[in-house]
């Protein structure tokens, strides 16, 4: 009998462990998952700041579209714990210019691109980060929209 509490007692310890080792992984993955977003956002900021537009021929501007919508996809349905992960990221990925006086902006605008038929821009993203040639219209309507909304969080960073 003491033996089988020894036993039982080990095994709750090995699922405490591995569930704060889950917890941990998540927490991180959240974190990353921010950064890479932020350095998304900072990329297309200064390219916007630059040139006041986004030139979607671009391949590195369709890559770091393409880190926003992930990250962006990544919020929906997260819990709190995960955004607040995420939005540690994204501070730090952005070198700053997500902060805590424009965060809320930020997050309502990368939450209202899952509202937003991206799949032309994530297409072109994946075949942009795998080298491939790629081209993109800004005449389609999930463009356009999600051109539109990346403008908008842009305008929360100044």
């Amino acid at each position: 009998m003491k033996m089988f509490k020894r036993i039982a007692a080990a095994l709750a310890a090995l699922m405490l462990l591995s569930s704060c080792s889950i917890l941990k992984n998540v927490a991180s993955n959240a974190t990353s998952m921010g950064a890479n977003t932020g350095s998304g956002l900072a990329a297309i900021y200064n390219v916007l700041k630059a040139t006041g537009g986004i030139d979607l021929s671009n391949l590195t501007n369709i890559i770091n579209i393409g880190k926003i919508l992930t990250g962006a996809g990544s919020l929906s349905g997260a819990t709190n714990d995960f955004t607040n992960d995420f939005v540690s990221g994204l501070i730090k990925g952005s070198a700053n210019l997500v902060n805590s006086s424009n965060i809320s902006s930020v997050i309502t605008g990368l939450q209202s691109l899952a509202n937003i038929d991206t799949s032309a821009l994530t297409a072109a993203a994946a075949a942009a980060a795998a080298g491939q040639a790629t081209q993109v219209s800004a005449s389609n309507e999930g463009v356009a929209a999600t051109v539109n909304v990346l403008k908008n969080i842009m305008n929360s960073l100044q």
